[in-house]
């Protein structure tokens, strides 16, 4: 599934085939982040165009369950969302290099002309769930 956040992007996970050495070809899962293209702090950036599988099902970010694991209300973790990404946006428009880290995930930046998604290796050994071999492979 996907996880939509709004003005910001969507992040998503695509199969694609590894081939070994040995002529063995695996199907691996990579997590991918697809910017919102409607930003309009993206114009003028260079960024990678991720394209999505059609049939991903999508979800808005799930603010009940981050206001369960953090003790904090729906209503206050809503507002700290949309404060991340006007933050966000507010330094992408003023053209400043800023790096955004997503706990256990990885890190959304800027630096220079280029917005970038770089994924943690454990995130995507824990979405590959086969041996680190593989998942360092895909990282």
């Amino acid at each position: 599934q996907g996880v939509l956040i709004a003005g910001l992007g969507t992040f998503g996970t695509v199969q694609e085939p590894l081939c070994l050495a040995t002529g063995e070809v695996l199907v691996i899962r990579r997590p991918v982040f697809q910017m919102d293209t409607d930003a309009a702090w993206l114009r003028g950036l260079q960024y990678c165009k991720v394209t999505l599988p059609v049939n991903l099902e999508m979800k808005q970010l799930d603010l009940e369950r981050l206001s369960r694991a953090t003790s904090y209300s729906r209503q206050v973790v809503e507002g700290c969302v949309e404060e991340t990404v006007r933050l966000f946006s507010s330094h992408m428009r003023k053209k400043e290099n800023v790096a955004f880290t997503f706990r256990n995930v990885g890190v959304l930046a800027r630096q220079r002309d280029k917005v970038h998604m770089r994924f943690y290796a454990h995130c995507t050994q824990w979405l590959e769930g086969t041996a680190s071999l593989i998942a360092a492979l895909r990282s």
